[in-house]
């Protein structure tokens, strides 16, 4: 069954510096709460559950995915280290009148997450990340996983041939629109049962493909500078999140060991572990609506205060 996926409310580029710019998409109340919603590795602005983008227009959320450097529509760029895309958000919110937020950051997206967070705690209301990342380097650090294993090794090659191989990557999205429904079916036929059943349901279908096709056809650096910037110290401890950060990981995820996520939460001043029994990496995008209730529930505390 095809599922006819809306487009965003409002679309478009925020300048970050003198020649740099970053994509969003918003979605839901454009007057209301902001949340940014930070997508995985790979991934794009569009890549926010049907869910969250319902709950956010019923429950008056504004609701915000962002491309980072080299995906979509946003300049490519190299960050030295995981806490400066903070300065990039905070500019952003800047130049859309946001000054309180929170944000959520899935699988790749949860570094930057947790680095907006320690950067920005006199802004960020809570944090919320789906089975996110997991420092490399440092005290902080947890080895294992595709970062552990693939991606630390790869990383020093990837900061001299990143460039060459996401012309590489962007021409292969260009070479498989034709066909990118049964490759998707396909990736999801290799993938984990939990994985599985959510990559072939129809509103999943139509979101990954729509971020496909309309976010990250341009260009695909972004993940290769996202595995570079992980294998390096993160330029923030993870004691210094001081703001609430709920965390849902599924424990049979393949990508990111749910050992990882019981390791940053313990690690944290203020989080508490969401177990997805059964589910693997993409797990809590089937959770959507629960994690955009917990975090509204989050901002109503900090308002009580």
């Amino acid at each position: 069954m095809a599922v006819e996926i809306a487009r965003p409310k409002l679309e478009g580029n925020v300048l970050v510096g003198s020649d740099r710019q970053l994509g969003f998409a918003e979605f839901g109340d454009p007057q209301g709460r902001a949340i940014f919603w930070l997508h995985g590795t790979p991934g794009a602005r569009r890549q926010i559950p049907v869910e969250a983008r319902l709950y956010a227009e019923k429950n008056r959320i504004r609701l915000i995915g962002v491309d980072r450097p080299g995906i979509g529509s946003s300049t490519p760029h190299e960050y030295e280290k995981v806490i400066d895309f903070a300065h990039d958000l905070r500019t952003i919110a800047d130049t859309l009148g946001i000054d309180k937020m929170e944000v959520i950051g899935l699988s790749g997206g949860g570094p930057y997450t947790l680095g907006c967070a320690a950067a920005m705690p006199d802004r960020v209301v809570a944090v919320g990340v789906l089975g996110g990342v997991a420092p490399t380097r440092g005290a902080d650090a947890i080895g294992g996983g595709i970062m552990g294993k693939v991606g630390v090794p790869v990383a020093p090659v990837l900061e001299h041939v990143g460039s060459p191989l996401s012309m590489v990557a962007a021409g292969l999205i260009r070479l498989i629109k034709p066909v990118a429904e049964p490759a998707l079916y396909l990736y999801a036929s290799i993938s984990p049962v939990g994985d599985r059943r959510l990559l072939v349901r129809p509103e999943f279908k139509a979101m990954f493909l729509d971020d496909l096709l309309n976010g990250s056809r341009k260009q695909l650096a972004a993940p290769f500078a996202d595995v570079v910037v992980f294998a390096r110290d993160w330029g923030f401890r993870l004691d210094e999140v001081k703001v609430p950060v709920r965390w849902w990981h599924g424990d049979k995820d393949h990508i990111v060991p749910f050992a990882h996520g019981r390791h940053v939460v313990g690690m944290l001043p203020d989080a508490e572990l969401y177990t997805l029994a059964g589910e693997s990496h993409l797990g809590g995008l089937g959770e959507a609506e629960s994690i955009m209730t917990a975090m509204t529930e989050l901002w109503d505390t900090h308002d009580k205060r």
